[in-house]
């Protein structure tokens, strides 16, 4: 059996999917559904048998089994609203919470793919995966850095694989339930059913109006990575996700307008909110992925986009 925490989420959920496609069922699936909206990501999938996360945590931390034979744990589950400022609420959803997921790992020697993210390298120019990039200026990033120091400092306890993969900017199918967070393409393609523009934010941290630049990746690729990273067995690590390219947000907003085959681009005033804690700025430094001996090429944001707006379009 195989655990995918935050299951019922964005990326768990296309995770399942895409085990589902590989011939596997025997899925648990942890999360938490207060808000229920998400359990319709799961609608089509095909699992063994479903957990409350706060279930699930008390029989990891009192060291129950949770099926005869558990093959890996994939750890996805997490709050990932980044203008989120209450950190006792943060620091145990992703650091407590974390730390108890791999406590448990390493006691039943199996292996642990868990997503960090690239918001631990703050506002830097360099996304390497190293102490001296990180920097992380909200607490979201400090408490996924932190839980990412964690697995170094106990790295020699593990007795399976521990890989943690930091996520840089992903978007597709599966994501509406996240509201504010949701990707700028869900929320660009929403503005245009409603309307003929697409808003995006003026000049920031000395970048022209849509010009701030991040690194999209559709979420097929990160289910690739993550597959790849429990099947690789192998060494422990930290990867960076991305497709390795920095594109504008008027980038991504014109391949929007451009399936839609109208409409236009206007510009908002930057939020007072995010001034300080805004990442302008991101591009996966992928030589530890690649050096670890993943090779296939990353979807870019003119093949990315189109297939994910066919995708909702067909729902």
């Amino acid at each position: 059996m195989l655990v995918v925490t935050g299951g019922a989420g964005f990326i768990g959920s296309n995770l399942v999917r895409a085990l589902n496609a590989a011939g596997r069922s025997d899925i648990l699936v942890v999360d938490d559904l207060r808000d229920a909206h998400k359990v319709l990501n799961l609608s089509d999938c095909r699992i063994a048998e479903y957990l409350d996360m706060h279930d699930f945590l008390s029989r990891i931390t009192a060291g129950q089994d949770l099926a005869p034979k558990l093959e890996g744990i994939f750890h996805l589950g997490a709050c990932t609203d980044t203008t989120e400022w209450d950190g006792r609420l943060m620091m145990r959803a992703n650091y407590e919470y974390s730390k108890q997921v791999l406590q448990y790992a390493t006691a039943c020697k199996v292996p642990l793919v868990y997503a960090s993210s690239a918001s631990v390298y703050g506002a830097g120019r360099e996304f390497r995966v190293s102490e001296e990039c990180e920097r992380p200026i909200n607490v979201y990033a400090f408490s996924k850095l932190m839980f990412d120091r964690h697995v170094r400092k106990v790295a020699a306890s593990f007795r399976a694989p521990v890989v943690g993969l930091r996520y840089f900017n992903v978007y597709g199918p599966g994501e509406a339930h996240k509201g504010k967070m949701a990707s700028v393409i869900h929320h660009f393609n929403e503005q245009l059913k409603r309307g003929d523009e697409v808003r995006l934010f003026t000049g920031s941290d000395g970048y022209a109006d849509g010009g701030q630049l991040r690194d999209f990746i559709h979420v097929d690729d990160i289910v690739a990575v993550n597959l790849w990273a429990l099947e690789r067995g192998g060494k422990s690590g930290i990867f960076n996700v991305g497709t390795g390219q920095a594109r504008s947000f008027n980038d991504v907003a014109n391949a929007v307008l451009k399936w839609h085959g109208r409409g236009q681009i206007s510009y908002i005033p930057f939020p007072a909110h995010l001034q300080g804690s805004y990442q302008s700025y991101t591009r996966a430094d992928l030589s530890g992925l690649h050096a670890a001996g993943y090779s296939a090429s990353f979807i870019p944001i003119e093949a990315g986009v189109p297939r994910y707006l066919d995708a909702v379009a067909t729902v």
